[in-house]
């Protein structure tokens, strides 16, 4: 696999989690999510990616939405917030995340115990 192929299945893989903690904290708008998931390339993502993904967790009964008008005159916004569901998912994920994080933290500094039964395929 190549690298370009790894990091874009890293990306799918995480952010739906990165939309979530988005949204832990306040209710914001889809091109807003767009805007500050900008700042980091890793998770970077356009209207193609993000808009299909808020309808996904909106169906999964992991967000509700509301439209608002804009003070500008603007055409209304639709505001995505965690339900009940969303906010017990995103737990979820941050246990599992922290969990998977340490552990490759762990692999990657070498901090492990191996033996030399399970390298030659004896255990």
């Amino acid at each position: 696999m190549k690298l370009e192929e790894w990091n874009s299945q890293i990306k799918r893989g995480t952010l739906e989690f990165c939309v979530l903690l988005l949204l832990e904290p306040e209710v914001r708008y889809g091109y807003e999510l767009i805007s500050i998931l900008e700042q980091w390339p890793m998770v970077a993502a356009g209207e193609s990616t993000i808009y299909p993904l808020l309808r996904r967790l909106l169906k999964d009964g992991l967000l509700c939405a509301f439209w608002q008008d804009t003070a500008e005159g603007l055409p209304p916004r639709k505001y995505y917030s965690l339900t009940a569901a969303g906010k017990t998912q995103l737990t979820a994920m941050k246990n599992h995340w922290n969990t998977l994080t340490a552990t490759i933290q762990t692999i990657q500094e070498g901090h492990y115990e191996h033996s030399s039964e399970h390298i030659s395929g004896k255990g």
